[in-house]
């Protein structure tokens, strides 16, 4: 019987420490998923409450010109959120192409608050003329898309 008794006791301490081990991994996986979820949280609330419209007129022929090689666009904020000017928050393609060379300036307030109007001008642009071209902007993850003919 004392035999019976100290294998029972052997595998129940082995199932503890089984169990304790396994939940110390759990406990540090959750605690990652967590933070995780935290983090994506954040990042989709910010894009919730970014958002950006093309004011620009595509017909006015004030989008592209060919003198300076350079892409103007009108962007309104109509989202919840202050924007920022880094130019390198806006990630803009034309025609497929990725663009670094740009600016953003502030036309009708101090920031770019929601609102408020901003100047994109792209610079180093070739277009070819009587073309359709295409626009596309990234803010904190709002696409906008812009088309327009030279």
């Amino acid at each position: 019987m004392a035999i019976v008794s100290s294998e029972t006791l052997i595998l129940f301490i082995a199932a503890v420490l089984v169990a304790g081990s396994v939940a110390g991994a759990m406990t540090g996986g959750v605690s990652q998923l967590s933070e995780a979820l935290e983090d994506r949280s954040l990042d989709v609330s910010q894009e919730i409450r970014t958002d950006i419209e093309v004011i620009s007129d595509p017909g006015s022929g004030q989008i592209y010109d060919d003198g300076t090689n350079t892409v103007t666009l009108l962007l309104k904020n109509t989202g919840s959120n202050t924007l920022s000017t880094d130019p390198t928050t806006v990630d803009t393609v034309i025609d497929g192409q990725y663009r670094t060379d740009q600016s953003i300036e502030i036309l009708d307030a101090t920031q770019w608050e929601p609102g408020s109007v901003a100047r994109l001008t792209v610079s180093n642009v070739t277009l070819g003329t009587d073309t359709d071209h295409r626009v596309v902007l990234n803010v904190n993850g709002n696409r906008e898309r812009f088309d327009f003919r030279t």
